[in-house]
This record gives C-alpha cells, sequence and structure tokens, in this order.
C-alpha cells in the first residue's frame, strides 16, 4: 500500500524524514563532541601525572596524590556534564548524606546498566570533596577502556569474577585497601555488590534464590557479599588498624585521620524511569533520549548497625536492604510515584518528617567552562611542549 492509499500527505512524510535525520545528525554531532572530550582530557591528565609530575611523587608523595585528586575529581566533572546536557534530572531522597562527606563510606549500588557510574558522577560532583576521593570497585573489563588507564591511575580496583580466583582476588583487594585506598587517603568506596548488570543477571539470581529459599527478586538481583564482607572486616573499627598499616603501609605518617576506619554502610537505590531501558552510557553521550528523571535513594547505616561477625548474618543483612530496594523500585513502577520509605518500614502509611527529603542535583556553567578551559590549556602546553622536545632531537 503506497502512501497516497494510507492517507499520509508527502509534505508529513517529508517533515518526518526531516526530523528523523536532525535527530540522528544531533546524536552524531554529541558523540562526536564527547569523543573530542575525550582526546583532550584523558591524554593531558595522564601526561600530568605519568610524565611531568612523576618525580614529584618520588619528592613528595601526599602531595603528588593531592594533586592527582584534583585533576581526577575535575576529570569526572567533565563525564557529570554528558548526562546534565542530555537533561537528565538527578532527584536525590532518603538521608542526607552530606553529613557523610568526611567520613569514610561504603556504598552499595544497584546495577542497571552502563549509566549508572557516569550518573553517580553527576551526583557527587557537587558534595565538596567526595569525587576526589572517591573508589570505584568494577569489573577488569573496565580496565580496557578508555578510562581504564585514568583509573589504573587514581587507585580503583578492578575485580575478576570466578570461583577459581576468588580467594586471590580477596587477597588482592585487601591489600589495595590498605595500600592505596589507606595510603592515599580515599574516603568513599563505590560497591556493585550484584557483579553485573541487571538485564543479564536477573535469570541466574531467579534461578539461585529459588534453589536455595532466598528471596526472588524482580528489579534488583540477589547480591554477592564476598568484596563487601573483605571491606568491612579489613577497615572495621574494631580491627586495630592503626597497627596494621604500621606493619604493612610504610608510606604513611600513622595520623588519626589516615587510619580512620569505616563509619558508615550507605544503600543506594538508583531508580530509572523505564525499567526495561534504563539510560545506558550511548543514550548519555547521544543525548537521545527524552528528559527524565532518575531517582538516587540513600539510607545510612553506622557501622555498628551491620553484622560483620560471620557471613551468613551480613548476607541476611545485605538480602534484607535489596528486598526493601525490591519494594520502593516495585512500588513505583506501579505507582510512578519514588517512595521515602519501603511499604515494610513505613509507620500507619505516613513518614517521617525527616526522611521526606527530595534534592535536585545541580551543574553551574561556569564551572563547566573552567574545567574544559583547563584540560585544553593543559592540552596546547603539552603539545607545545612535544613539539619543543621534537624540534630539540632534531639538531
Amino acid at each position: 500500500m503506497n502512501d497516497e492509499k494510507r492517507g499520509i500527505p508527502d509534505k508529513d512524510i517529508i517533515g518526518m524524514d526531516l526530523r528523523q535525520f536532525l535527530h540522528l545528525t544531533k546524536s552524531v554531532l554529541n558523540v562526536s563532541a564527547v569523543v573530542i572530550t575525550n582526546l583532550y582530557c584523558i591524554p593531558t591528565y595522564l601526561l600530568w601525572m605519568w610524565v611531568i609530575l612523576l618525580p614529584f611523587r618520588i619528592l613528595n608523595h601526599p602531595g603528588y596524590w593531592y594533586l592527582e585528586s584534583i585533576m581526577y575529581k575535575w576529570l569526572l566533572n567533565i563525564v557529570a556534564t554528558w548526562s546534565w546536557r542530555s537533561k537528565i534530572r538527578l532527584v536525590e531522597m532518603g538521608d542526607d548524606i552530606n553529613t557523610c562527606i568526611q567520613d569514610r563510606c561504603l556504598f552499595l549500588v544497584n546495577h542497571q546498566s552502563t549509566g549508572d557510574v557516569p550518573l553517580l558522577m553527576q551526583a557527587f560532583q557537587e558534595k565538596d570533596t567526595v569525587l576526589e576521593s572517591v573508589m570505584w570497585i568494577m569489573d577488569r573489563m573496565f580496565r580496557y577502556t578508555n578510562f581504564g588507564a585514568v583509573s589504573v591511575t587514581h587507585g580503583d580496583y578492578f575485580i575478576t569474577q570466578g570461583k577459581h580466583v576468588r580467594d586471590y582476588q580477596m587477597k588482592r583487594l585487601r591489600d589495595h585497601l590498605l595500600k592505596v585506598f589507606i595510603g592515599r587517603n580515599r574516603k568513599w568506596i563505590i560497591l556493585f555488590p550484584e557483579g553485573g548488570f541487571l538485564s543479564k543477571r536477573l535469570e541466574t539470581s531467579v534461578k539461585y534464590a529459588t534453589k536455595n529459599n532466598f528471596p526472588v527478586l524482580e528489579h534488583v538481583t540477589l547480591p554477592r557479599i564476598g568484596a563487601m564482607e573483605v571491606i568491612l572486616n579489613t577497615l572495621r573499627p574494631d580491627g586495630n588498624l592503626k597497627d596494621i598499616i604500621d606493619n604493612e603501609v610504610a608510606l604513611l605518617n600513622g595520623t588519626a585521620e589516615e587510619c580512620e576506619p569505616l563509619k558508615w554502610v550507605v544503600d543506594l537505590t538508583v531508580a530509572y524511569p523505564d525499567p526495561q531501558k534504563p539510560v545506558d552510557l550511548l543514550a548519555i553521550c547521544a543525548s537521545n533520549r527524552p528528559p527524565c528523571s532518575v531517582y538516587l535513594h540513600y539510607r545510612c547505616y553506622p557501622i555498628n548497625e551491620v553484622p560483620m561477625d560471620d557471613t551468613e548474618s551480613l548476607r541476611n543483612w545485605t538480602y534484607d536492604r535489596w528486598c526493601e530496594k525490591e519494594e520502593m523500585l516495585k512500588e513505583y513502577y506501579m505507582t510512578g510515584t519514588f517512595p521515602h520509605l519501603p511499604v515494610s518500614q513505613r509507620k500507619n502509611g505516613t513518614f517521617d518528617d525527616h526522611i521526606q527529603r527530595s534534592h535536585n542535583v545541580t551543574m553551574e556553567f561556569r564551572q563547566i567552562v573552567f574545567f574544559h578551559t583547563v584540560f585544553i590549556s593543559s592540552t596546547l602546553f603539552h603539545c607545545y611542549l612535544l613539539y619543543k622536545v621534537w624540534n630539540y632531537c632534531q639538531y
């Protein structure tokens, strides 16, 4: 059936084709802008850290890592602008994590898509010194992405999954926590305990839960607690952390701040408007999705409320948190309104006033201009230096 028989005027068809063309052109331009940004941000960060400031690392180890943390923060701020530009509105709910900024915290986050990390960067960029002192724990495959060299330099931890390497990986994680996380005075650890994206792990999670009589979840998957258990046992308040540091981490001065243990475990729930198609990294880079709101719900637990004495108690505590995530996500997708508390935690169907908190994450345009100016200027400076070195080598 041709278009005339369908009753679609030719001018409407032309208009539809033009809108599709403009939409595709906009997406291509946005992705190209992200690629160009990577080309002048990542190399200049690596040149500063691996070449120009490397002697300073020998002379002043704490000073080097302070400068690195500032550069890292600026770089993550630029990544955060991608989702901001895509008109993704971040709404924070639950507990106010600004009270935890200066404390060591472990964040437990549900994992839905490749968009989780840049959106968390956007949320954290307005929280004082957080981005410069954060450590991400991620799958080993991300080591080989464009951002992998930056993460390796900063001290993020790449974990290899599998039973055959589990004990070795847990030992490596403990050493990394002492020598890198503590040794470079980091504060926040971001962990995705599910071990993969929801769409890839849901079927396996349901089978495992059914077989072992665990809760069967639909909007999250059962978390793995191996890495979490190592982190808690290594950085626990009653673990004589200072004595361990004095014996194993020679680069520290042993100050009270450096030897501070974990104080909080923060349960962070990420909720996308469409559970079947969460916002991913490509959508963020291309800005090809309609404006939407993504919810970040925080619940802060003092470390002394987290059971650490045996694996089963810790597993049950973590499963309870994930069941609460399931409750909130299920209600959100049924009603369109994200709740302040899981149904099981409410009193007479109402909320406590201090929990009814909602905050829209913002970014300042002048800061965005500043960050890009710094990296573009650094790139030009490095190109000038390389040009001078090349000319010198020609004589």
